[in-house]
């Protein structure tokens, strides 16, 4: 059979191309070609396992336990994550209530699966992380994406939740801080919007794999306002396990028989030499590694923040965690300014650096704003904005 004559499923309309990907191709061409490209786009830690968590993997493998875990993660990995919470966020959280995900994708396609029904409407911010929408559409649901400028801190509010919940409409998908923004929901708005999902009977999912990295207050889970939220949280950001593809849910306690069923289905276990490594997470000496490293991505935030606004690319609303700056484009004096697609094409090609037009987190800012990543060192940040400075220039 010719592959070119067989249909593919009708969903695929709703599901579009990752744009960051063809920008990494092209940065990939070029080194190929002898330049040297600063990488500012991907939004991955520069930093890797620590060393307490690669010693926990060797020692893993060396005992053997490479084989199936049950579906829901090694009750030590559960028990540990809900320890954290307890620690992190002064939340008693049961470890029957913790499921362990093949990464924070592996979480939201589980969510997805056991809350969106075929026509269901979730709402989620303009801007967005897109695969968020993409897990929607995955489901036949639909994401309906809700304009949300500096005013709302780059976030839905419980008063938009309000005026655009519709006949269709089944519950929301957040995230604090976000991708692509860096921006967290206050929690006060946090929890009027959780009032209202509530009211109306719907689900409320929270990606919060950034929350470790908060830096201007207390990180506040969604779980500490309403017990019935679905949370979902990764060892890839704040623990910088990106490859490890290891996550995990918290979920309502009536939940958990139906997202343990999906979860053998769909994806049997997570990595479990990934899952045994990953209790060294927990350990003294790892968080002491990690606090160092979040502090140096706080440093980095106050550094690239200011330069850019040097530079006319305004912030108009300060990051306040993950390590993403949002930055309005049509003030500085180029060409394209307002055209982030093309601007980027510029930037990468003329200065070598690779930055994220708005493109792909959704329409109303697409042209207009560009994601730039610090998750890369001060000495790279440093020479990227002098780039950025001679190519304004």
């Amino acid at each position: 059979m010719d592959a070119r004559h067989i249909a593919t499923a009708a969903r695929l309309a709703h599901i579009e191309p990752f744009h960051v990907m063809e920008l990494a191709k092209q940065a990939a061409e070029l080194e190929r070609a002898g330049r040297h490209v600063i990488h500012m786009g991907i939004g991955e830690p520069d930093f890797t396992a620590a060393a307490p968590v690669i010693h926990a993997a060797e020692a893993a493998m060396r005992r053997g336990v490479t084989q199936y875990t049950g579906a829901l993660g090694i009750h030590a990995l559960r028990e540990a994550i809900a320890g954290y919470y307890k620690t992190a966020y002064g939340i008693d959280i049961p470890e029957r209530r913790v499921i362990v995900t093949a990464g924070a994708s592996g979480a939201l396609l589980l969510a997805c699966a056991v809350l969106v029904e075929i026509g269901a409407e979730v709402l989620m911010p303009d801007p967005s992380y897109p695969c968020n929408r993409h897990f929607v559409a995955a489901f036949d649901g639909f994401a309906r994406m809700i304009p949300s400028g500096p005013a709302e801190r780059f976030q839905l509010t419980a008063e938009q939740v309000v005026a655009n919940w519709g006949p269709d409409t089944r519950g929301v998908l957040l995230a604090s801080p976000s991708n692509p923004t860096g921006t967290s929901i206050l929690p006060e708005e946090l929890r009027k919007i959780l009032a209202e999902v509530r009211e109306r009977n719907g689900f409320a999912i929270v990606d919060e794999i950034y929350q470790g990295l908060s830096y201007d207050a207390p990180p506040v889970s969604a779980l500490s306002l309403d017990d019935n939220v679905v949370t979902v949280n990764s060892f890839s950001k704040y623990f910088n396990m990106t490859g490890w593809r290891l996550g995990w849910l918290v979920v309502p306690d009536a939940l958990v028989s139906a997202f343990e069923k999906v979860a053998q289905n769909l994806f049997i276990c997570a990595s479990a030499v990934a899952q045994h490594a990953a209790l060294a997470c927990f350990s003294p000496a790892a968080l002491e590694i990690y606090d160092a490293r979040k502090a140096e991505f706080h440093r980095r935030r106050d550094a690239i923040v200011p330069a850019l606004e040097a530079l006319g690319l305004r912030v108009p609303v300060k990051p306040d965690g993950a390590f993403y700056v949002y930055a309005d484009c049509r003030h500085i004096n180029h060409p394209f300014a307002g055209d982030a697609d093309r601007l980027t094409q510029a930037i990468l090609h003329d200065a070598g650096v690779v930055l994220v037009p708005g493109t792909d987190f959704g329409p109303h800012t697409a042209r207009d704003y560009l994601r730039i990543s610090y998750a890369t060192s001060m000495e790279n940040i440093e020479e990227a904005m002098q780039r950025l400075h001679h190519f304004l220039r």
